[in-house]
């Protein structure tokens, strides 16, 4: 599949996938399962080595996606089950190392192979994403960060931002969490250009969303 220079973030549910050219890898992004869960899959296009954010549903689909190239590592965002409906289909039949955060990984389906926390980092052929642990909407939950070169920073959020707001907590105690950690983790550390990949329906990015910080704060959700 050919890079699409008109990516836009916005995929059909159960559509076809939409991939974007960032430097050393491309991104693909496919819509999954009845509950329009997000799927990434980025290859090296140095290396062809691909990592899968979240094999949420649709095995088939997610195996289709990835062709003739090797799957090295599967990323698991958070425990919630529309987030691994085809984890155990998908690595039993590309072998790929399981990725998820302590807290979250006994939840899965399958037994984590490597347990990640804030400030580790993730490889997929040359490159590397930084994990930043963001809890509130799981304990374990987990963002991936990978920084373009001389281009702009991707984050793949899971379930916890949104274009227009957090993901849910069911506490208080767990949004006040949350949006702790993504000001002090996520805004106050990157750009506004910053691209972000939710668990869930289209892209947006930092700048879009950082003005609606204060809503958020004083709505509590």
């Amino acid at each position: 599949m050919s890079p699409d220079t008109d990516y836009t973030g916005h995929v059909d549910p159960q559509g076809a996938p939409a991939t974007r050219a960032a430097g050393p890898l491309t991104i693909t992004k496919v819509s999954v399962g009845p509950m329009d869960n997000n799927a990434y899959l980025l290859r090296s296009t140095a290396t062809g080595e691909t990592l899968l954010i979240d094999a949420a549903n649709d095995a088939g689909t997610l195996l289709r996606l990835l062709g003739d190239a090797e799957l090295s590592t599967i990323v698991t965002t958070h425990r919630h089950a529309d987030h691994w409906q085809a984890l155990a289909e998908v690595a039993k039949e590309t072998g790929a190392r399981l990725v998820a955060h302590p807290a979250d990984a006994e939840a899965l389906p399958v037994v984590a192979t490597d347990l990640v926390d804030d400030g580790d980092t993730v490889a997929v052929g040359d490159v590397r994403l930084d994990v930043i642990h963001l809890v509130g909407h799981t304990p374990g939950a987990i963002a991936l960060l990978y920084r373009e070169p001389g281009g702009r920073p991707h984050l793949f959020t899971g379930d916890s931002l949104f274009p227009g707001g957090p993901g849910k907590t069911t506490t208080p105690e767990d949004f006040r969490s949350l949006m702790n950690h993504l000001e002090r983790k996520v805004f106050g550390r990157l750009p506004d250009d910053t691209w972000v990949y939710p668990g869930h329906g289209d892209d947006t990015t930092l700048g879009a969303e950082r003005p609606h910080l204060g809503e958020w704060r004083e709505r509590g959700w």
